[in-house]
């Protein structure tokens, strides 16, 4: 069984204490309230029931100037007032902070960073409950956040018209962008009927179709003050706008639940119009930028036209149909120079091989002519000796009958009264058969 010290045990409720409340609101009635020269602020808050003791450190109670609490990142708003001097013995209260342990009296305590009287206290548990809820339904969410338009034309601003806000915004509107058309939609932005105001405000920017941006801007004020912005009605128009929203309400520490739905929020109204334009001298810069680069582009795109122009050229100049033929001909040119020769010596060889043919050819005429020469002889003997004329030279003639026109070769080739022509070696005699008989040698005879 460990046995701890008082020291141990207060030192683990202190742990304990401050893990499990690092930080919560508790509702009270202010009583034994002390104010000591250090500048603190010692009291207790109780109910019918209970009490707490709580401790207010000097430099908490600058909290209650209006700020985010670097602690617990909780939002407060200005109180209006020194609440820390206000403080009274049986006013209800409304403390936040975290739970700790006091070790030399070892009592548990509330050591406070905001305190704000039951009106102010209840405004914010109602903020916190609205917030809540809207989280819960997905209204903050990051991803359906859309981005502003760069540098917008058209701008709906939905304002008091008699406000420094809109002052402060068309100020700077005046001397940034490249200059835009600026609708106001007058509204009142503190009191009851604010939020009815605001909310058509926005319905009627959305329904126009005419901005690409709908700005939401109001100066500062007290949580009373810019609670129009914390309303159902206006959050719900702002999560609903078909346009998106920039939202600019109050000073940088003021966040209203119109500022956590928006797309974008601005720090003051005057962010807001930083937010949608950028400084003309920017844009200036820009653009000698810009045409510093589009130099450059241009000069490394000149340059690498110029090497594929020099490339392309190479390429046409190989594949161009002048070279083809330059260099065709210069083929032609040295194949004609080998050729030449080559010829010439072809010619040669066919000239002597022409001559020897030659040659032969003529020997073989000569042969063939003598052998035709002779074999002419031979056929002129043999018609000689065949010609039915060579006997007329020898004495004999060669008689025709007239009536048949052939040679009288018989007796029987004649009749008596034939006319016979009678050819002898010196001429011809006409002569009449008178009769015809047979010869010594059975051949016949006429006369």
């Amino acid at each position: 069984m460990k046995v701890f010290s008082v020291r141990e045990l207060t030192t683990t409720l202190t742990v304990l204490l401050e893990r499990e409340f690092p930080f919560c609101w508790v509702r009270g009635q202010v009583s034994t309230l002390s104010r000591p020269s250090s500048g603190h602020v010692y009291f207790t808050l109780k109910d019918e029931e209970a009490a707490l003791n709580v401790v207010w450190f000097k430099h908490a109670q600058r909290r209650n100037e209006g700020g985010v609490d670097p602690l617990t990142g909780e939002w407060k708003e200005a109180s209006g007032q020194d609440l820390a001097r206000m403080l009274e013995t049986g006013m209800e209260v409304i403390c936040g902070g975290g739970l700790t342990v006091y070790g030399p009296r070892g009592q548990h305590q509330l050591v406070a960073e905001f305190v704000e009287d039951v009106g102010l206290g209840r405004l914010h548990l109602e903020f916190e409950a609205l917030k809540r809820r809207f989280a819960g339904l997905g209204w903050f969410a990051q991803e359906r956040k859309r981005p502003l338009p760069a540098d917008p034309a058209r701008v709906a601003v939905i304002t008091s018209p008699t406000g420094a806000a809109l002052q402060d915004f068309l100020r700077l509107a005046q001397s940034r962008g490249t200059g835009a058309r600026i609708r106001v939609h007058s509204v009142l932005v503190q009191g009851d009927q604010a939020p009815g105001q605001i909310a058509r405000a926005m319905q009627e920017a959305n329904a126009d179709n005419w901005a690409q941006v709908i700005v939401l801007i109001r100066g500062g004020g007290s949580l009373e003050d810019l609670w129009a912005f914390n309303t159902e009605a206006v959050a719900e128009a702002v999560f609903q706008s078909r346009l998106p929203v920039l939202a600019g309400i109050g000073h940088e520490v003021d966040t209203t639940l119109a500022d956590m739905i928006a797309d974008l929020r601005a720090a003051t109204p005057s962010h807001a119009a930083q937010l949608l334009w950028p400084e003309r001298r920017d844009l200036v810069q820009g653009i000698d930028l810009l045409e510093a680069a589009l130099r450059r582009a241009m000069d490394r795109t000149l340059d690498s036209a110029v090497r594929e122009f020099a490339a392309l050229e190479r390429q046409l100049t190989l594949l161009s149909p002048l070279q083809r033929l330059e260099a065709r001909g210069q083929e032609v040119a040295a194949l004609a120079a080998r050729l030449g020769p080559a010829v010439l010596r072809r010619l040669e060889a066919a000239h002597l091989g022409l001559e020897a043919v030659a040659g032969g050819l003529v020997q073989a005429g000569e042969g063939a002519f003598t052998r035709q020469e002779q074999a002419l002889a031979r056929v002129e003997l043999a018609l000689e000796h065949l010609n039915p004329h060579a006997p007329l030279a020898r004495g004999y003639s060669l008689a025709t009958v007239l009536r048949t026109g052939r040679f009288l070769r018989s007796i029987r080739d004649v009749q008596p009264g034939d006319a016979l022509t009678v050819l002898v070696a010196d001429g011809m005699v006409q002569t009449r058969v008178e009769s015809s008989a047979p010869g010594p040698l059975g051949e016949g005879a006429s006369s």
